[in-house]
């Protein structure tokens, strides 16, 4: 009696251990922003991310597409997919750093059976399907279904200030989620801009970051620059200083979490 009463008991106990992986397992799969986060801290913390990848591989497209039906979860989303896995796969190989272009080119993104780069998540998703080398004033004329299944709606000009693609000069990684999401790219947007530009009053001009230059026109051009410039307090408000743009550093510089 008392072998069948373990046997009984071992059994309740792995069908509830089972029950448990499986709600945990359609929990994630019903919430990919929150996969994502958890992939991202798996990156942060050294923890395997085999798990979470496997997960992102094998969500279903049309589920994804369905579940990420604001803008701002899918920015929450996809910067948290862009920075994760643009650490994963230098921390593994920095060696791809040495050919940048190749590397942000590569398909070596699985997510929902579906193989894609990071210059499909930054221009194609994110930036709404925009020409990478056009300044931020050309859209692409033939996108990808995918694409538009995925992009968001509306151009925030803000996800340059929290896009990480492994630079020294590139903006600190964050945890977005999208029930916060306004106000943490203001945040990002205040701390790089506070960082990265530099003011002289005496000769009115401001050196502003790099790649305000290379997508000036999803900040609204020089115009628009310095809108943003005065609604973050670098320069004065009424001011019309000269921009000059810095310098990039390129320099490979992983883990820059804040």
């Amino acid at each position: 009696m008392r072998g069948i009463y373990l046997s009984a008991l071992c059994l309740i106990v792995i069908s509830i251990s089972a029950f448990s992986q499986e709600k945990t397992s359609d929990s994630t799969l019903q919430n990919p922003v929150k996969t994502s986060q958890d992939f991202l801290y798996a990156a942060r913390t050294g923890d395997s991310t085999a798990q979470y990848i496997t997960t992102l591989k094998n969500l279903d497209e049309d589920m994804l597409a369905a579940d990420l039906d604001t803008d701002a979860k899918k920015i929450a989303f996809w910067l948290n997919i862009y920075n994760g896995f643009t650490q994963v796969i230098l921390s593994k190989n920095p060696d791809q750093y040495k050919t940048r272009g190749a590397f942000f080119s590569s398909k070596q993104i699985e997510i929902a059976s579906s193989l894609m780069s990071l210059d499909f998540i930054e221009h194609g998703i994110l930036r709404h399907s925009k020409v990478k080398w056009a300044e931020g004033y050309l859209g692409k004329l033939f996108p990808s279904k995918l694409e538009k299944k995925y992009r968001v709606k509306k151009l925030d000009y803000r996800i340059h200030f929290a896009l990480n693609c492994g630079a020294k000069s590139c903006p600190p990684i964050a945890f977005y989620e999208p029930n916060n999401l306004n106000s943490q790219l203001n945040v990002a947007v205040k701390t790089y801009l506070n960082g990265e530009c530099e003011y002289d009053k005496s000769t009115n001009t401001v050196k502003v970051p790099a790649l305000m230059g290379w997508f000036r026109g999803d900040f609204g051009g020089k115009s628009g620059i310095r809108k943003i410039l005065a609604k973050n307090e670098i320069i004065p408000q009424g001011t019309k200083p000269k921009i000059t743009f810095k310098t990039y550093d390129w320099t490979l510089y992983l883990n820059n979490y804040k």
